[in-house]
C-alpha cells in the first residue's frame, strides 16, 4: 500500500514540476519557433470570449422571461385558483354535512338557507342525489330507500391568463368545477 501512495506522489510531483501549455508557448516564442504577437492574441481571444457573456445575457433573458418563466406564472395561477376552489367546494361539503336537510325529498327550502358562496367562489346547483351519482338522480320518494345518498354543488373559476390563452382558455376561459360528497 505504500509503494502505490508513493508512486502516486511522484507522480503528482513530476506533474507539478512540469512547465504549463502557456508557459511552453512563451518560451517558445522567445526560441522563435511561434511569434511572440501569436501568443498575445490568443491571450486576447480567450478574454474576449469571456466577455461575451454580457452581451449574450441581453438576447437570453427576454427569451427566458417570455418564453418560460410568464407561462409557468400562467400555470401557477391557474393553478392556485383551481386549489382555492376545490377547497371552497371542500369547505362547503363540510358545512352541508352538518347542516344535512330534515326531508331529502323536498330540498328546495333546505338549499336557500344555505351560503350562496364560500371564500369568494358561487355555489350553484345544489341538489341531495339518491343512488348513484352518475345517474344525477334526485332524491324523491320513488328512490329514496336506495342506501347511499349525496350531495352535490357546483362553482365557477376564471381564468386570466397572460400568455397561454390559447392553451388555458380554448373556447372559454370560465370553468365549471362539480363535487359530490356522500353523507349516508
Amino acid at each position: 500500500m505504500m509503494v502505490v501512495i508513493n508512486c502516486i506522489g511522484s507522480i503528482l510531483e513530476r506533474w507539478r514540476q512540469s512547465p504549463s501549455l502557456e508557459d511552453r508557448n512563451l518560451s517558445a516564442a522567445g526560441n522563435g519557433k511561434q511569434p511572440a504577437i501569436a501568443v498575445a492574441f490568443a491571450r486576447r481571444n480567450i478574454a474576449d470570449q469571456r466577455g461575451a457573456v454580457a452581451f449574450e445575457t441581453l438576447i437570453v433573458m427576454p427569451v427566458l422571461l417570455f418564453g418560460l418563466l410568464l407561462p409557468l406564472a400562467d400555470l401557477a395561477l391557474a393553478g392556485f385558483q383551481a386549489i382555492s376552489a376545490w377547497e371552497a367546494l371542500r369547505s362547503f361539503g363540510q358545512y352541508v354535512q352538518y347542516n344535512a336537510p330534515q326531508d331529502v325529498t323536498s330540498t328546495s327550502t333546505w338549499a336557500s338557507t344555505l351560503p350562496t358562496s364560500v371564500a369568494g367562489y358561487p355555489i350553484n346547483n345544489v341538489q341531495v342525489l339518491c343512488g348513484d351519482t352518475a345517474a344525477g338522480a334526485a332524491c324523491t320518494s320513488a328512490n329514496i330507500s336506495l342506501p347511499t345518498k349525496y350531495y352535490s354543488y357546483t362553482t365557477t373559476i376564471t381564468l386570466s391568463p397572460m400568455v397561454l390563452r390559447s392553451v388555458l382558455c380554448p373556447i372559454s376561459c370560465t370553468y365549471t368545477l362539480p363535487y359530490s360528497e356522500r353523507f349516508q
